[in-house]
């Protein structure tokens, strides 16, 4: 099969068609630039947005431990030989090989490729909750979290400027719902901030005014690591005062903000964070692609989709088989670990079925996971050793520095964490950036810029309207 491919695709310039431009996409897309030599195929990378997230910095740049921009990688910089499309992919036929592209602005054309990479990953997976989708926020874009920097930063600044007891405590709760890697990690992250900021600079509060929630539907949290590692986390969140409910679920909000869970308790809180998991992307409904039941690509450990030579698939929207493990329908966990050495293994397969080569499996055994719980302070599981504190936090850092792609955005990295150490956190909130022109327009509309009234910052105007 493999050496047919390549026969079909000697007579022309074959072009790759890479959707997405996430980890699998800038992964991919970067190693077959390198590999393939100058004009033997045309690489093609769509994606939503004009760069690459790198997830695992979410946090630290929500917190101010690093610059927002620097964790993120601009696709058109780094694959300076590709083509990079900033739109999005709505369907596609491969029986025919062809893509629907809807450019960000413009008429929306079709797209005609030889060899297709699905990496268009994956989207939060959400509930019918009343409420949360007019309340909720999610954690999985830069975008995200820069407003959840601000907003929380400027519930202090609220609380602070009042006496009413109501305004206070619905500012000073913050309601988190999702246990996982992504939810523990934006909590824990964001508590550290608000208690450094406190502590400091807001002399008409205190930390135990406060109230963080985290709301998880299982009997514990943090699902990648040992249950003895997950209760030590609890206990050691619960020891700075944030409460933990477990095999708790979220029921609604109200438009008054009033949060109700599933254990009876109601109370206000303007902030409301979903990072309970995720599902692949839905664009995935409008191809002929095969999906198992929970909506991913059935893919060969080969990394090719069943059936079809030429398409590939790795990352969160991805049914791969893990042939590390003895259970035969085992597949790969969607995490970042699993995403970019996929990612390299298949573009090495596309290199080797393009010189007529066979494809290799890809196998790789979970190394394990590692977690930032504030300035200092982490949890790790790495290879069957544990880790707590300082230690774990360390490795955290180190690990995830080592995985940023270029070196650029390392270097980047590594300066902002050396200038924090010498000089204290910036905990001020620009509520300019939720909403950029409301100052000009009522400027504008009465003259009178200087009595614009304060407002509270609503989640859904600051949202991006695209995502990767």
């Amino acid at each position: 099969m493999a050496g047919e491919m390549a026969r079909d695709l000697s007579s022309h310039r074959p072009v790759i068609l890479i959707v997405g431009g996430g980890y699998v996409g800038l992964y991919t897309a970067l190693r077959l630039q390198k590999k393939l030599s100058r004009g033997r195929a045309e690489i093609v990378v769509v994606d939503p947005q004009p760069h690459m997230t790198y997830q695992p910095f979410l946090p630290e740049a929500a917190a101010g431990s690093v610059e927002p921009r620097h964790v993120v990688v601009p696709l058109r910089r780094t694959l300076r030989h590709c083509r990079v499309i900033t739109g999005a992919v709505t369907g596609l036929s491969h029986a025919e090989k062809r893509a629907h592209v809807a450019p960000v602005e413009g008429t929306p054309f079709t797209l005609t490729y030889d060899i297709l990479v699905m990496a268009a990953g994956s989207v939060a997976r959400t509930l019918p909750i009343p409420g949360l989708a007019e309340h909720g926020v999610g954690f999985k874009n830069v975008g995200e979290a820069i407003y959840l920097r601000n907003h929380v930063l400027s519930r202090l600044d609220a609380a602070s400027s009042t006496d009413d007891p109501a305004v206070r405590t619905r500012a000073l709760t913050f309601t988190f719902v999702g246990g996982g890697y992504a939810g523990v990690e934006a909590f824990a992250e964001l508590e550290d901030m608000a208690r450094y900021a406190i502590e400091r600079y807001y002399p008409r509060l205190s930390p135990s005014d406060m109230r963080w929630v985290l709301v998880e539907a299982m009997g514990r949290i943090l699902p990648e690591v040992d249950l003895d590692m997950a209760a030590w986390t609890v206990k050691q969140l619960s020891a700075r005062g944030m409460d933990i409910k477990l095999n708790t679920r979220l029921e609604s909000v109200s438009d008054d903000a009033v949060v109700r869970l599933s254990d009876g308790e109601e109370f206000s809180s303007e902030t409301l964070v979903w990072t309970a998991g995720t599902k692949p992307n839905p664009m995935l409904a409008e191809t002929d692609l095969p999906v198992d039941a929970r909506g991913r690509i059935e893919c060969e450990a080969t990394l090719q989709v069943k059936g079809m030579a030429d398409a590939w698939a790795a990352g969160d929207l991805a049914a791969v088989p893990d042939l590390t493990k003895d259970d035969p329908g085992a597949t790969t966990a969607p995490n970042a670990q699993h995403a970019v050495r996929q990612a390299k293994r298949l573009a090495d397969n596309i290199v080797a079925v393009l010189a007529g080569h066979q494809p290799v499996p890809y196998a790789h055994k979970y190394a394990g996971s590692v977690a930032s719980l504030g300035l200092h302070k982490g949890v790790a599981q790495v290879y069957g050793v544990k880790l707590k504190g300082w230690p774990a936090w360390f490795m955290h850092r180190s690990y995830h520095v080592s995985r940023v792609p270029t070196f650029n955005r390392k270097a980047r990295v590594v300066g902002d964490w050396t200038l924090a150490s010498l000089f204290p956190r910036e905990v001020v909130s620009l509520g300019q950036l939720q909403d950029p022109r409301r100052e000009f327009v009522f400027a504008a509309n009465t003259g009178r810029a200087g009595h614009l009234p304060p407002t509270r910052t609503d989640p859904q105007a600051a949202l991006p309207k695209t995502g990767s």
